[in-house]
């Protein structure tokens, strides 16, 4: 089971219709288990059941979750593939010490691939659709996967499934949830 998290300022916010609710989509389409919770929700049983987690994204002023990093402590033992998309970029890599720098971007833009990954399907650059005022600053040891002109796209823990997608893959780029996906089952 895929436990996919809605990091939404409230639980059902009209954003979770924008975020959560096309990764819903995917994961149904490719015939996925999932379960959604809430990041305030989430509990340690959910956690301990899932398979993989999917960190979504949130509006652009929309940065609770970052109020409670707390929340977030469990994906330093969390050893299973964890997606952490644009602000779950951000929650995964504040979870690791990383921080966050000024870099915004809206729109389409270029993304350039830096290292081999299978996260990528042997793409060596793509289209993708950002909605961020801040970029991550990767956290010590982690992998830069991908960059745009202006900032890191994508990065990869260096031993455990742990990525973080600052572009948003559930807006025209859905293989890179469906590569995803194939990594979780692999890891099974």
């Amino acid at each position: 089971m895929i436990l996919v998290i809605d990091l939404c300022y409230r639980n059902d916010s009209l954003s979770r219709a924008e975020f959560v609710g096309p990764v819903e989509r995917i994961l149904r389409e490719a015939g996925a288990e999932f379960a959604v919770r809430h990041y305030i929700a989430a509990g340690a049983p959910e956690i301990e059941a899932a398979d993989a987690v999917i960190l979504c994204g949130t509006a652009l002023k929309d940065t609770g979750f970052t109020e409670h990093p707390e929340m977030f402590r469990w994906l330093l033992a969390f050893e299973r593939p964890v997606l952490g998309i644009s602000s779950g970029m951000r929650a995964l890599a504040a979870a690791f010490g990383g921080g966050t720098e000024p870099c915004y971007e809206i729109g389409m833009i270029d993304v350039q691939v830096l290292a081999p990954d299978p996260l990528f399907a042997g793409r060596e650059g793509f289209r993708a659709y950002e909605l961020h005022e801040s970029a991550v600053r990767v956290p010590e040891g982690f992998i830069p996967l991908a960059v745009s002109d202006r900032c890191v796209q994508a990065i990869r823990h260096p031993s455990l499934p742990l990525y973080g997608l600052l572009f948003h893959p559930e807006v025209r780029n859905e293989w890179a949830i469906e590569q995803f996906l194939r990594l979780v089952e692999t890891a099974q």
